[in-house]
């Protein structure tokens, strides 16, 4: 069986680079790296992950916890965080919340208390102040995305200024009757998603002096078929329907399109919609939205939990500290000038 002797030999290196090259480390130059990666392919050799560890005190494995794995958002910040993670060599846990409290109790109290994991990213799901005081005991570094984790360091959009941004897009366009779709409240329990982009949606309004109508606001689940029915229902009543429509989500925004569509209502012309997002299937749709690049924010947040774990801790593992995730407006075929009859 090949051995790192064997490896270092043929490189001409330590044992010890042949360890930092195979890792992705730093301190190894380009061309010793290059002659251990030759070396190793031409012998066959793997890198044991007990010997690794062993060496280093790491598992080199991330431990990632989300609320469920079946939805586009979540996949995709899945998707983000998994290519870095194996680009610098590291495997990855999934722990899925979707079964509920007992299920999320044994996911922080037992799974990631075991020294498997060298560090937690969390999506969408705000560890409480005992799971963090847990993950704080064991030393392992934890970052979230999807909303502030008091006593944690989180990266994460403006919720608020996403949905303001949105809904003062389409008053540009010149619409007064603005409706809106949204999450179910109470839904998110982690961080009231629906009700912070709400809120941005309804600053909009009352800056610029427009009513709010409680029967342009709805609540779906964040699917298409939740949104198609609500938007059903807001744009039945040709004298009470808005002209224009910010759906939480871009999964919402395809639902309230083709709502219109078998209502006999063309977009843009005679309703206009914006989403939230930039799904992968937005543009297909024409539909304008929100992007938040959510596979950037996965890759980036792993990047930056991979940096606490190199640096090593000198102090407090976890403090609290907030990174504002950029959104961008991104106009397509869904949204248009009111027309005058609209106003």
């Amino acid at each position: 069986m090949v051995g790192i002797e064997q490896v270092a030999a043929l490189a001409g290196v330590s044992t010890a680079t042949v360890s930092r090259a195979l890792r992705g480390k730093e301190h190894v130059s380009k061309k010793a790296e290059e002659k251990v990666k030759a070396a190793a392919k031409e012998l066959g050799y793997v890198a044991s992950a007990s010997a690794s560890q062993l060496a280093s005190g790491k598992t080199l494995n991330i431990g990632v916890v989300l609320p469920f794995i079946d939805r586009w958002f979540f996949s995709v910040v899945l998707e983000g965080i998994e290519t870095t993670l194996i680009e610098h060599g590291y495997d990855l846990t999934l722990y899925n919340l979707s079964g509920g409290p007992e299920q999320r109790k044994k996911v922080f109290n037992e799974f990631l208390m075991r020294k498997r994991v060298d560090g937690v990213l969390t999506i969408a799901v705000n560890p409480s102040d005992r799971e963090l005081e847990s993950l704080n005991r064991t030393g392992k570094p934890v970052i979230g995305i999807g909303g502030a984790i008091s006593g944690a360091r989180a990266l994460t959009i403006d919720d608020v200024a996403a949905g303001r941004l949105a809904t003062d897009h389409l008053l540009s366009l010149g619409h007064k009757k603005v409706g809106f779709i949204g999450g179910i409240p109470g839904n998110d329990t982690e961080f009231n998603q629906p009700d912070l982009r709400e809120l941005g949606y309804v600053a909009a309004l009352e800056a610029a002096g427009l009513q709010l109508r409680d029967n342009w606001i709805a609540q779906a689940n964040y699917t298409i078929e939740g949104a198609y029915r609500a938007a059903k229902q807001m744009l039945g009543n040709p004298r009470h329907a808005p002209t224009a429509i910010f759906c939480s989500s871009d999964e919402m925004g395809f639902g309230t399109i083709m709502a219109a569509k078998d209502l006999g209502l063309r977009v843009p012309q005679d309703i206009s919609v914006i989403g939230l997002d930039d799904h992968d299937m937005s543009e297909f749709f024409g539909l304008s939205t929100i992007s938040q690049s959510p596979r950037l924010q996965g890759k980036r947040a792993a990047e930056l939990l991979l940096a606490l774990i190199e640096a090593g801790t000198t102090g407090e593992v976890n403090v609290e500290e907030v990174t504002e995730w950029p959104v961008q407006l991104v106009v397509r075929s869904s949204t248009a000038r009111a027309t005058p009859l609209a106003r």
